[in-house]
């Protein structure tokens, strides 16, 4: 799935964040933010002038919410961080990746509408509905 002009990515996407800003958020650096894009668990885009590596606000929760499907009170403690990554996304990217998605593929699709879900495939894993995403991106295979 290629991204039109009807569908940019900075209409449907909506929050960016830098590398620098992902690594704060998180409380990393951002060799480390490096490491969760080299290992599949975010994704990014080049976009801007200059264009800067940056990644959709959204793949990125409340510690207590990594898993929605199943929220843990445990992550609330003094020590837990108080960001994650989306603990879905992963093997949604996979998918994603095995279907023959690039990076800037794989973000457009998970903010497009899509119809069997009833919202983006982002909402919906942010909803904790993982099996469904997962099964509509498995459909791309």
């Amino acid at each position: 799935m290629a991204v039109t002009e009807s569908t940019p990515l900075d209409q449907i996407v909506g929050s960016w964040l830098t590398l620098p800003d992902v690594a704060e958020r998180l409380g990393l650096d951002v060799g480390k933010v490096r490491r969760l894009l080299q290992e599949g668990r975010l994704a990014a885009v080049r976009r801007g002038d200059p264009r800067v590596l940056s990644v959709p606000e959204a793949f990125l929760v409340p510690s207590h919410l990594a898993n929605p499907s199943a929220p843990s009170r445990e992550a609330t403690g003094p020590d837990a961080p108080e960001w994650t990554v989306l603990a879905a996304l992963q093997g949604t990217f996979t998918l994603l990746s095995d279907a023959g998605f690039d990076d800037e593929e794989a973000v457009a699709w998970l903010f497009t509408h899509d119809d069997l879900l009833g919202a983006t495939p982002i909402e919906a894993l942010r909803t904790g509905h993982k099996t469904a995403v997962r099964r509509q991106a498995q459909a791309l295979l």
